[in-house]
């Protein structure tokens, strides 16, 4: 009997993922965000006023999740929240500061991508679209 496992392209997809993330991770920690945090703000920049249900949806977290790292991006100026009183519904929006935070993530997306791109890019190529609409999830 082979000790060899047969391929997997969903092990293959999830290490590949681990390594991009991390590499995307340590272009972020200088300018204090992680992945969920970078996509949690540009989220929030995309629809501003964005509910919490919305933003944990669209990111596939919790609203709890939601709650607690947007709490972290209000604590660091980059998100204000122009709620009116408690228990009225949040109005999440980008702060000019995180404007700058996020167009200086963008870039180093950018390079992460160009680096990807060239480095595999019929895997590049496969990905477009995913993100978008994912498949064989029901």
């Amino acid at each position: 009997m082979s000790s060899e496992r047969p391929f997997s392209p969903v092990i293959s997809l999830l290490t590949v993922a681990s390594v991009w993330d991390a590499h995307l991770g340590a272009q972020l920690r200088d300018l204090g965000l992680t992945t969920r945090k970078y996509g949690l703000l540009a989220h929030i920049r995309s629809t501003p006023g964005i509910s919490f249900s919305e933003l944990a949806r669209r990111s596939q977290v919790t609203v709890q999740s939601a709650h607690t790292a947007v709490q972290s991006l209000v604590a660091d100026g980059l998100v204000a929240d122009a709620t009116a009183h408690a228990g009225a519904a949040s109005d999440l929006r980008v702060t000019d500061r995180g404007g700058e935070v996020l167009l200086a993530a963008e870039q180093r997306l950018a390079a992460l991508d160009a680096d990807l791109a060239s480095g595999a890019p019929d895997l590049a190529a496969a990905l477009k679209g995913l993100h978008e609409e994912p498949f064989g999830l029901s």
